[in-house]
């Protein structure tokens, strides 16, 4: 298994930069962050700084999106990092939750999407792509190569990653929704005449590391992760809208949890402390995150693994971030490596 780690771009970014350098040494193969472009700062910008900073690390984005930039630009920024550092780039992608809302759009569709995987990924790799009609192809690309992994909940998303995605992000950890997640991925991918094994599958979530299991401290490490329950709760209500409530489609593990969600301030995403966040109950917390000591990450991420899950991403937006690091290099990723 594989880890990394995801951040935000909050200023200073030297700061963003140092966190990945020693998310480096501790063993993490991935440093991902955000993409939402008022929210945060600019990704690509700070991304060239990691790579300049660090030997083996791989980037990318833990969302972009195929709205804010337009597909040439997207790959053409990849590309050029893949040529100044060595093809270590991997774009994250989905239909865009912050970054476009912020902006007073909704997300993509998920055939907009669809086509824009394929085309970032054909230009960056120096083939000829169609976009907005028009046939563009990169003419400096030598060599070039951009895994492209997809973010999804729903069963039409679940289903375009396996089709067409290099990976699959699933962002949250519970156990039982990531099998029933992967498997629905895996016959996508099979229906399609793809090797399943070949789709990497990621997934993403908040880990706080805790000197034991009191009931302090988890309760601490609960607080410190609520946010991401609300988090997910944006595309979770957006399912709901779609496909209802128990349609069948969509587990009522994953959904059941929002019924009490009011609304969402984006002033506040994915940062402890989200005021948006109280609806969310300490079960999901447990659920979709990891917290407790060591040996609760160790365990959890030993099931996920069995689940056929490759890569752990860790979400590390609380108040431990540089001791979450270190106990992952220390205890966590040693026992899954």
């Amino acid at each position: 298994m594989d880890f990394g780690l995801v951040l935000q771009t909050d200023p200073p970014a030297s700061d963003v930069v140092e966190l990945m350098r020693r998310a480096e040494r501790n063993g993490f193969t991935h440093g991902w962050t955000f993409d939402s472009a008022v929210l945060w700062q600019e990704p690509f910008v700070i991304h060239s700084r990691i790579l300049d900073h660090t030997e083996r690390l791989t980037v990318g984005t833990m969302v972009t999106n195929p709205g804010t930039r337009t597909w040439e630009v997207t790959a053409s920024t990849f590309a050029t990092l893949n040529s100044m550092y060595g093809n270590r780039t991997v774009c994250g992608i989905g239909r865009g939750d912050s970054a476009m809302r912020v902006a007073g759009r909704p997300p993509n569709t998920l055939a907009r999407l669809g086509e824009a995987i394929t085309a970032i990924r054909d230009l960056a790799e120096g083939r000829e792509a169609v976009v907005d009609g028009t046939a563009l192809r990169i003419p400096w690309v030598e060599d070039g190569r951009l895994p492209v992994w997809m973010a999804a909940y729903g069963p039409k998303a679940l289903a375009m990653a396996g089709q067409l995605a290099d990976g699959f992000i699933l962002q949250l950890a519970d156990v039982y929704l990531t099998e029933w997640m992967v498997k629905a991925v895996r016959a996508a991918a099979e229906s399609a005449g793809r090797d399943p094994a070949s789709v990497t599958v990621c997934v993403a979530a908040p880990a706080y590391v805790t000197a034991d299991d009191s009931p302090q401290a988890l309760a601490h490490a609960r607080e410190q992760c609520r946010w991401f329950g609300g988090m997910v709760g944006n595309h979770v209500a957006d399912l709901v809208g779609r496909y209802g409530e128990h349609s069948g489609l969509v587990p009522d593990e994953l959904t059941a949890y929002i019924k009490q969600r009011q609304g969402y301030d984006y002033a506040h995403h994915g940062r402890s402390g989200n005021p948006d966040t109280a609806f969310v109950p300490d079960e999901i917390v447990d659920r979709f995150c990891l917290i407790g000591p060591p040996q609760a990450h160790v365990e959890k991420l030993e099931a996920l693994r069995d689940l056929g899950v490759d890569h752990f991403a860790v979400y590390d937006m609380h108040d431990a971030k540089e001791a979450v690091v270190d106990a992952y290099g220390e205890q966590v990723i040693p026992a899954l490596s």
